[in-house]
């Protein structure tokens, strides 16, 4: 039987509320507020959950404020006629409707409710494709967004009756135009409702014949002298062009607007029955409330007390944790126990019986290096969990530094690299940690693994996506803000709830993600590579790295000297003092003011864009630019870096220790935070100084060992192209000897200029780099840039065609995966949107390469974690940045230490291509010395 498929219903708000305001006559309610729009829209929405039973719900909402629209052109809706104050008095009612369904609300200045609804189906597309939309709306503009899997329903005859448009109905509709194709119709033909212009004198057969005949807009024009556009027509067509390509500008809807959608928030699961009926009661909306309780029936609603089915069977209804009482869905039993004096012989008993056993810790803060114990919980069974607090878990110390070094009891844990840092702590000191064995599955890698396009693995996620169930905030146990407290002073029946679902959630998971994997033949990645890294990573940070405050508090007075020097030769270039790090200041000086060209440069809702990306593109108009580029730089690496480091400090040891983050990237790559190390500038002479900031202790060096151009290496390697494998294979410099072979010349003719080109080249591809990127990118025209590229892929031909296939693959499959089995699923390469299409292929190119350069350096790592004591017993990994490891090592064993890093780094994976390492040694990590192997 095949499997419910779920939908994401879309409200065009604002639609519905005209359409239900001009539909029904005048509605007050007992405090005399109009309520007929919004009991006409609660009637739409009602009957479309009743008919739809949409998994998931969303709302958009126009703003009062203009658009980036009205900016494009000032008569954009001028013709309208503004609507009674009644109206708009009623959508505040309308929102507290929608909320009280815990349906979220989505509205942005600068945007209408149309592009946020074209963003909330494109976000949704991209994250799960398999998710039906269905928009509910109460005009036609949003037709435009209908394809295989998004459909428009619209009300038809007052409020009664409903249509619902798929590609056929839009077809029928529009004298077989597709949806896509409304917006080139618009340019045409213009559309009176929003004042769009149009092409005067085009009506609407002559608008569908033009883009039958030619497909779109711009198809028309490209064919303007073809012998089926009549000449009237034709003269109409080229006298206005301008006005067609705005008026089809006007009509689109944007598809990426800055809002923050997450689709689990959207979940139409669990809404407050009493609430809801409390609102309409003050609305006067009795007749409604019989459709209420048809959606309570159905499972929607989480109806007063349903929580108590969830709590501890041995407590009494005044101990249980009030929060237990708002769970959204059922998951079984839930026993829940708080271990004591009296039951503790028979936990113990009992723990040590079990060969499977999921932990969770409970802290009085985030860090666990500086932060303390509070209390440990254990699940063996889904939906019987207890907790462990710490004071008695003192009395049983022993038993538990003999529990945790079992290595035959398989530990499980949700984020486990921050469980086994708290309890090695615990268990033993910083000189002597406690020893951790049996590390078996952490649930949040697991998730990792099966879905590495997601950004959010978070238990209580998890529990909701897999089991519909809401657990219960942090904040209900220590609250927000000025008032919060720490984990210390929750009660403890409070907080053993908390960490028994914790434990016992984290267990489900377990048992759900074991099946998952092996279905998904992940199994070996994850126990031969992903579960190893999370005890490597855990060292790692426990090591942590020597700062030298002193360098970076003189380091930062100069900044500061810099950055003001910098505002005071921009304010006499401006001929005003203005603020730098204002966006809004900025457009004024630049582009009112000293009136810098604004050709090519993107817009936002606000005006012109002054990002980083497009300021570039204006360096060489005026000197101010490269001024406030480097301002920029300066400001961001002083606040990020210089200022922030020192507070990063350990209160224990002294030192830094930055997490490393396992389960963010789609690639596998590793990221960091406190501080983000991947973001300090490599080939800036910014980024020198605040590595030389890192520093060895007293006796020690810094060693870093660097796999030298490892993509192009893998590249070679996965496209087993010959012409490329034999430059490496001779130890040629790759840019160099692309370079002559493209332009036909000896390796010793390469110039510094040509080089550099052939290496945008080199790494360009890896991204799906085109013409116009190499040309930005190397000063040079886009008619060289395209010759170059051309000229590289006939000679890299075997390259070429792995690029093609990869492409091919990711669109069969769905997925695209590295040498090691690590996989991407990447839906939106089917997209019909082409921006998002363009996208996923560069990604799907992209992946292979950088994630099984992200596996090797992972596979370097547990080895040379796992052997380095041997060789040197107090050499320490201390970080881990792009395809860089580096070392904290002493100064008698660098040559030992460096040799043995460079078999282990080379080893352990096997290439087409031979894998190279350059290592060096130095007093800090930003002045090194290559080390001759």
């Amino acid at each position: 039987m095949s499997q419910k498929k779920e939908k994401l219903l879309i409200i065009d708000s604002n639609a519905l509320i005209h359409r239900a305001f001009h539909a029904l006559p005048p509605l007050s309610d007992s405090q005399g507020r109009p309520t007929n729009a919004v009991y006409g829209f609660t009637t739409i929405f009602l009957k479309a959950v009743k008919d739809l039973k949409p998994d998931y719900v969303a709302a958009c909402f126009d703003r009062k404020e203009k658009t980036f629209r009205h900016e494009e052109y000032v008569e954009y809706k001028a013709t309208r006629v503004k609507a009674p104050d009644e109206l708009y008095e009623q959508i505040p009612l309308v929102k507290e409707v929608v909320r009280s369904f815990d349906v979220p609300v989505f509205e942005l200045a600068g945007y209408e409710a149309d592009d946020l609804i074209g963003t909330v189906a494109t976000l949704k597309s991209v994250d799960r494709p398999d998710i039906e939309t269905i928009i509910l709306t109460g005009d036609q503009d949003c037709l435009q967004l209908v394809d295989y899997n998004t459909k428009v329903l619209s009300p038809h005859k007052g409020l009664s009756e409903t249509i619902l448009y798929g590609e056929q109905e839009v077809k029928e509709k529009f004298g077989g135009l597709m949806p896509k194709q409304l917006i080139d119709y618009k340019g045409l033909r213009g559309d009176t409702s929003d004042n769009i212009p149009g092409v005067k004198g085009i009506g609407e057969k002559g608008a569908i014949d033009l883009l039958l005949n030619f497909g779109s807009l711009e198809g028309v024009y490209k064919n303007i002298n073809s012998d089926k556009i009549r000449d009237r027509v034709r003269e109409m067509l080229v006298e206005q062009k301008e006005q067609a390509l705005m008026s089809k500008k006007l009509a689109t809807i944007i598809l990426d607007a800055p809002i923050d959608f997450k689709l689990l928030d959207c979940r139409f699961k669990g809404f407050d029955q009493d609430k809801v009926a409390t609102l309409f009661m003050e609305l006067g909306f009795k007749r409604l409330m019989s459709q209420v309780a048809t959606l309570a029936k159905a499972g929607f609603a989480v109806p007063v007390g349903q929580g108590d089915l969830f709590a501890p069977k041995e407590k009494s209804e005044s101990e249980k944790p009030e929060q237990a009482k708002s769970v959204s869905k059922k998951i079984g039993e839930q026993n829940y126990q708080t271990v004591t004096e009296k039951n503790l012989k028979s936990f113990l008993k009992e723990l040590n019986q079990q060969e499977f056993v999921c932990f969770d810790t409970e802290t009085d803060g985030l860090n666990p290096f500086d932060n303390k114990l509070i209390g440990i919980s254990f699940c063996w069974q889904a939906g019987q969990a207890y907790y462990l607090p710490v004071e008695l878990a003192k009395t049983i110390k022993e038993d538990l530094i003999k529990f945790f070094a079992d290595k035959n009891v398989k530990k499980i844990g949700h984020n486990l690299k921050f469980d086994i840092e708290i309890m090695s702590l615990w268990l033993g000191d910083k000189k002597n940690l406690g020893k951790i064995n049996g590390l078996h599955f952490d649930t949040m890698v697991a998730s990792y693994l099966l879905n590495a396009g997601h950004r959010q693995h978070s238990l209580d996620t998890l529990a909701f996506v897999k089991f519909g169930y809401q657990m219960q905030p942090i904040e209900d146990l220590i609250g927000k803000g000025k008032g919060q407290i720490t984990m210390a002073e929750v009660p403890l029946e409070k907080i053993s709830w908390y960490a028994c679902e914790d434990a016992d959630l984290s267990y489900r998971l377990f048992e759900k993600f074991s099946v998952e994997l092996e279905k998904e033949n992940l199994l070996g990645l994850f126990n031969e590579l992903e579960m190893p890294l999370v005890e490597v990573l855990a060292e790692i940070e426990r090591n942590g790295v020597k700062i030298d405050n002193k360098s970076l508090k003189e380091l930062s007075a100069d900044f500061a000297k810099r950055i003001k020097t910098i505002e005071k030769k921009a304010w006499k270039m401006a001929g005003e003092e203005f603020n730098l790090a204002s966006p809004k200041q900025l457009k004024e000086i630049l582009f009112d003011k000293l009136e810098i060209s604004t050709a090519g440069i993107g817009k936002t809702k606000t005006g012109i864009s002054t990002a980083a990306g497009e300021l570039e593109k204006l360096q060489g108009q005026h000197e101010i630019i490269d001024l406030i580029i480097e301002f920029r730089e300066l400001s961001k690496l002083k606040s990020t870096y210089l200022d922030a480091l020192p507070e990063l400090e350990s209160k224990v040891d002294g030192r830094i220790h930055t997490s490393f983050n396992q389960t963010v990237t789609a690639t596998g790559r590793l990221s960091s935070s406190e501080p983000n190390l991947q973001n300090i500038p490599i080939r800036s002479e910014l980024g020198g100084p605040i590595r030389r900031a890192f520093i060895a202790e007293d006796g020690f060096k810094i060693v870093k060992a660097d796999y030298s151009q490892i993509e192009l290496r893998i590249i070679a390697s996965l496209a087993n192209d010959q012409r490329m494998l034999e430059i490496f294979n001779s130890g040629g410099d790759i840019h160099t000897m692309t370079a002559a072979i493209i332009h036909g010349i000896k390796p010793s003719e390469v110039t510094k200029e040509i080089r550099r080109t052939a290496k945008e080249v080199n790494f360009g591809v890896l991204y799906g780099m085109g013409a116009w990127g190499l040309a930005s990118r190397t000063g040079i025209s886009n008619t060289e840039a395209q010759q170059f590229i051309f000229k590289y892929f006939n000679t890299f031909k075997e390259v070429k065609k792995w690029l093609d296939e990869t492409v091919e693959i990711a669109r069969d499959k769905g997925y695209v995966e590295t040498l090691y089995g690590r996989r991407r699923f990447i839906p939106e390469i089917n997209s019909n949107i082409s921006q998002v299409r363009n996208s996923a292929e560069r990604m799907a190119v992209n992946m292979p390469i950088q994630g099984t350069a992200a596996d090797l350096i992972k596979l370097a790592m547990i080895k040379i974690n796992k052997e380095l004591s041997e060789v040197s017993p107090k050499s320490k990994m201390i970080l881990q940045v792009h395809d860089e490891l580096v070392f904290e090592v002493p100064e008698k064993e660098i040559k030992k230490v460096a040799n043995f890093i460079d078999e282990a780094m080379c080893s352990v994976m096997k290439l087409r291509a031979p894998i190279e390492v350059e290592i060096s040694a130095g007093d800090n990590w930003g002045e090194t010395e290559k080390i001759k192997m």
